[in-house]
């Protein structure tokens, strides 16, 4: 069951079907009949989930997908429409029974600790570990990885977003037509969300997560448009008197005027998108929003320095939004903001900031001056940077490709490895040191400094006692022996708890609102110069010295000894 704040049982949804053990690779089921057939079906393991490096060029990763792996886990079963296409897809040497076998498998018997989801996370420490029968925990490693992997590498490519946008600008998430499927696009919008983005377009994301939708209009709509005569409904009612009042002539007089005030001669303007942006102000007066790159975006004309304090515009799309935003104005409305699409942002940007300013001034509006600027085209981490950099206007970036996509590195790579049988430590041994596995089953904890911030992750054997606070702790590097340090931690948090147990949910899960806000709270935990965009500082991952010495033990007690001749 799922465990609410009140101890109330609610029921997981699963709001992907194909979330089921059908969706697996070929080798997991021929595995588990070897198993089977070998009469391991008693036997027990534990297999830890974890990561090699962080992504992105960063030092740090947000833990994303446990919910998924937990609902999963509730609803692991064979169906007979499963069985019947093993049937098919395996050997016909595979013993009926086998079948029968899958038929009762449940996760009942399965374990699971989990780091709470959300939370800043790093290399070689597990994000879950798994215990329970060797078949059942070795047929859940596919799955678990699909679940886990998306969903961390999202939600830590959006917080690397919000850090760069800052607090005080809004993220949206604009990538559904360029994610990898509807599941990717699904997928990408929640995790954006848990990131740290403030909405998304995708409806389907938040009808089944509740995140707030946001939206504007594509260029289509402009470019639908060739002149106001083409209008079918022209007036829009009057919220200070009642009043039905001709939109249109209402924008023209104001285009007239706010022509002469930033020098632009209305000849330069689009009487189509006049026509679509009246039309598109009719349709939602309350919340209008206008595109306008769609002619002449990067247009601007200099008119000396003697002249008006904004001294350039471009061309139409300013233009016929300010007319039409002063029309709603009269008719008691306040538009909320246009959205630019090409062009040099930061330029356009600030021009646009300058015009709305000086708009404000000349009309008596204060209001006007603050209206939302929204920046999209094709934008990365590095552009806001660089944008931060060249001091912007930009309230709200929509993001789509760069983010839903992962592009800069598209796969986090986490492996779920075999580390313990029927409580006989198992270690996989390489030489690539990268690719050792830490046997035997492990807690970890996170050691605080004086100054409130995480120190190093500590791994210890699960059976040794834990740390303790402002106690000296010796920490070693997991493989280099000269690498170790004692620390005196001045808080310690353990960072297990035990999410799946005797089939059912044994913690309460938050909603996403809640984990969004445990990203950030885990974020201000590290020190700047870890979350910092360029050359950050590693962050430390150790051991204790017992688990040290079991390790490099077994380690060689594995390798095989050389022979001279």
């Amino acid at each position: 069951m799922n465990i609410g704040k009140d101890n109330v049982y609610q029921g997981l949804q699963v709001h992907n079907s194909v979330v089921q053990p059908l969706l697996t690779d070929l080798y997991q089921i021929t595995m588990a009949y070897a198993y089977w057939k070998s009469e391991k079906t008693t036997d027990t393991a534990v297999f830890d989930l974890f990561f090699r490096h962080n992504p992105f060029q960063g030092e740090f990763t947000i833990f994303g997908g446990l919910e998924e792996c937990l609902r999963f886990l509730e609803n692991f079963r064979y169906s007979d429409s499963d069985i019947e296409y093993l049937k098919t897809a395996l050997p016909p040497t595979i013993e009926q029974s086998f079948f029968t076998y899958l038929k009762k498998l449940t996760a009942k018997d399965v374990t699971l600790y989990a780091i709470d989801e959300g939370s800043v996370v790093f290399p070689r420490v597990p994000l879950i570990r798994v215990e329970g029968p060797l078949i059942v925990t070795q047929l859940l490693e596919t799955t678990l990885l699909t679940l886990v992997n998306f969903s961390s590498l999202m939600a830590t490519n959006a917080a690397r977003y919000r850090m760069a946008a800052g607090d005080n600008v809004s993220l949206l998430e604009f990538g559904l037509r360029r994610a990898q499927g509807p599941d990717g696009g699904l997928s990408a919008s929640k995790y954006a969300y848990i990131g740290g983005f403030d909405g998304t377009s995708n409806l389907l994301a938040g009808k089944m997560f509740n995140i707030p939708v946001k939206g504007t209009h594509a260029h289509a709509y402009i470019t639908s448009f060739s002149d106001p005569s083409e209008l079918k409904t022209k007036t829009l009612k009057n919220i200070k008197n009642g009043k039905e009042q001709n939109l249109i002539e209402l924008t023209l007089s104001w285009r007239t005027k706010t022509s002469k005030l930033l020098n632009i001669s209305e000849s330069q303007a689009s009487d189509g998108e006049l026509a679509a942006l009246v039309s598109f102000a009719i349709a939602f007066p309350e919340g209008f929003i206008a595109l306008i790159d769609t002619y002449d975006v990067n247009k601007w004309h200099y008119l000396g320095p003697k002249q008006l304090p904004v001294i350039s515009s471009f061309g139409s799309g300013i233009l016929n939004f300010c007319a039409v935003a002063l029309a709603l104005n009269d008719l008691g409305y306040k538009a909320i903001g246009v959205r630019i699409d090409s062009g040099d942002l930061a330029y356009l940007s600030n021009k646009s900031r300058e015009t709305f300013i000086l708009v404000a001034k000349e009309f008596n509006i204060p209001w006007f001056a603050n209206l939302t600027i929204i920046a999209s085209n094709d934008i990365n981490e590095e552009t806001i940077w660089s944008l931060n950099d060249q001091k912007h206007s930009i309230d709200c970036f929509g993001i789509g490709t760069h983010l839903v996509t992962c592009q800069r590195q598209p796969a986090l790579g986490c492996v779920y490895k075999l580390v313990e049988v029927n409580s006989l430590p198992r270690i996989k041994l390489s030489q690539d040191g990268g690719k050792i596995t830490m046997p035997g089953k492990k807690d970890a904890f996170r050691l605080f400094g004086g100054d409130g911030y995480a120190l190093v992750d500590m791994l210890v054997m699960s059976n040794e006692t834990p740390p303790v606070a402002k106690n000296k702790l010796l920490c070693r590097h997991p493989f280099d022996q000269k690498k170790r340090a004692f620390v005196v931690p001045s808080a310690i948090k353990p960072l297990y708890k035990v999410y799946w147990k005797d089939g059912q949910i044994t913690q309460y899960l938050p909603d996403l609102r809640e984990i969004r806000e445990h990203v950030k709270e885990s974020l201000r935990t590290l020190r700047p110069d870890i979350r910092r965009n360029l050359n950050p500082t590693p962050y430390k991952v150790s051991v204790s010295d017992n688990l040290y010495e079991y390790m490099h033990e077994l380690w060689m007690r594995n390798s095989p000894i050389g022979e001279l001749s």
